[in-house]
């Protein structure tokens, strides 16, 4: 005797039809029959009386349904308790972020998390802005690390954290390479890697307005959507890339990352990073990263 055979049993006994009762446990009526003929077998008692046109308890199954019935009542509450209980003691944390923020800001601060909160698991998801954005209005993401877009959801509550500097990626062969810092006028007439617009909004503008401001013409040569292509289509040479300075930290050798020097410009080489959650969602978790991201984000914003 086993319980998924008292459920067969005490499904049909509710049901007093086998058809039904497999509809609804989702199992073939043959199946069904089996499971029923296994719990006699292994009781040495017929618990049913069946004919083409009905189904009954015999005196044993009636004694059996009142058994079985408690016994799957304290089986389900013992499952529900241990249930809750691994619930609570292992409350899990789903966090988004943009690649730069995820090799950058996120480790620090899970670190440092991790150890003011051992007790809540963290799972992270990198994606860009334009994919992490639904995910949080979905209810599958608790809080993500985005470009906040000009227009934001009214559904979310945004908070500004600082902005991330940007730097020159070049191959460690370029003429630039053994350079401290560069100027854009520099970079004039070298071709650019450029992240697709679409995708990439923030990005995309920044390296167009970096010229554009020193009267210059971007040569976009390429344009490609992940950092890490963007970082391995610079190892080649198929030319620089202006990217954020956490980018830095992608293990890809064979590239440099300089500088860039904004002297005397009004300081243009930054991108901004905010933190977006869904408003009207009590999650103590959530709100216990959030207050530890406020007390340590000058330590933060001075690496980024």
């Amino acid at each position: 005797m086993d319980l998924n055979q008292l459920r067969c049993f005490v499904s049909v006994a509710d049901e007093l039809h086998f058809g039904r009762a497999a509809q609804k446990l989702g199992l073939l009526p043959a199946s069904l029959s089996r499971h029923i003929r296994l719990l006699e077998e292994s009781l040495g008692t017929r618990l049913m009386a069946r004919t083409t046109r009905s189904v009954s308890l015999t005196e044993d199954g009636l004694v059996l349904l009142e058994g079985a019935r408690e016994i799957l009542a304290k089986t389900e509450a013992l499952q529900q308790r241990f249930h809750t209980s691994r619930q609570a003691r292992a409350e899990v944390l789903r966090i988004g972020a943009i690649d730069s923020a995820a090799a950058g800001l996120v480790p620090m601060l899970l670190h440092d998390f991790r150890q003011q909160c051992p007790d809540v698991s963290t799972k992270l998801l990198e994606d860009k802005t334009i994919r992490l954005i639904p995910k949080l209005l979905s209810g599958s993401l608790d809080l993500a690390f985005i470009r906040a877009p000009d227009i934001v959801d009214p559904k979310l509550k945004t908070m500004f954290l600082f902005h991330e500097t940007a730097v020159v990626a070049m191959s460690e062969n370029h003429r630039l390479a053994s350079r401290a810092s560069v100027r854009i006028e520099d970079l004039a007439d070298e071709p650019l890697i450029v992240p697709e617009r679409r995708s990439r909004p923030h990005s995309h503008d920044l390296t167009m307005k970096l010229f554009i401001e020193a009267g210059l013409q971007a040569r976009v040569a390429q344009l490609a959507e992940e950092k890490q292509t963007i970082v391995n289509l610079v190892a080649a040479q198929i030319g620089l890339a202006i990217v954020p300075q956490w980018t830095s930290r992608l293990a890809v050798s064979g590239v440099r990352y300089i500088a860039l020097d904004m002297e005397g410009r009004a300081a243009m080489n930054k991108l901004p990073l905010s933190v977006a959650w869904l408003k009207g969602v009590r999650d103590p978790g959530r709100d216990r990263i959030l207050a530890m991201l406020q007390d340590k984000l000058a330590h933060y914003a001075e690496l980024a």
